[in-house]
């Protein structure tokens, strides 16, 4: 299966901001330590925002947030909500032109795998990828400021 680069920035952010909690993060931060363009990352903050996924405060000390613990964003929904709009092939989508779907199995096989593929991303959570161990290797990695009370966040 392909995600879309949205998909892929989306993840990006919400990985920094859980492993940097409880501080806030910028854009121009994640835009920095990934070498992603700001303007990509502002609509893909915005979508986020909007469908609850990313607290966003403006001014001197605001930044992005978790609006609710990682353990409670669950990879699968939340790939699919990135991906609603973009059908895997085009049998898949509500303008289909495909002169042989009515005959075609590839259809049913591409909706199974598709199935299976979010079946194991619905096992996860985004506190699965920003566990304990996994949190110490990605505050080194992205160089992030390190929180001392990170116990206490409910990470695994």
């Amino acid at each position: 299966m392909h995600i879309t680069r949205f998909t892929d920035y989306t993840l990006r952010v919400l990985i920094q901001v859980a492993a940097q909690s409880p501080q806030p993060c910028t854009i121009a931060e994640v835009a920095t330590r990934y070498n992603i363009s700001r303007n990509h990352l502002m609509k893909v903050v915005q979508a986020l925002s909007q469908r609850g996924y990313l607290a966003a405060q403006r001014g001197k000390n605001g930044g992005l947030q978790l609006p609710k613990p990682a353990a409670e964003i669950n990879l699968g929904q939340l790939i699919r909500d990135c991906e609603q709009e973009r059908p895997l092939v085009e049998c898949f989508g509500s303008d289909n032109q495909c002169v042989i779907t009515s005959a075609c199995r590839l259809k049913s096989l591409l909706a199974e795998a598709q199935e299976a593929f979010f079946s194991v991303l619905d096992r996860y959570t985004l506190a699965d990828l920003v566990g304990t161990v996994h949190r110490q290797a990605l505050i080194e990695l992205l160089q992030l400021p390190h929180h001392p009370d990170e116990h206490s966040l409910g990470y695994s």
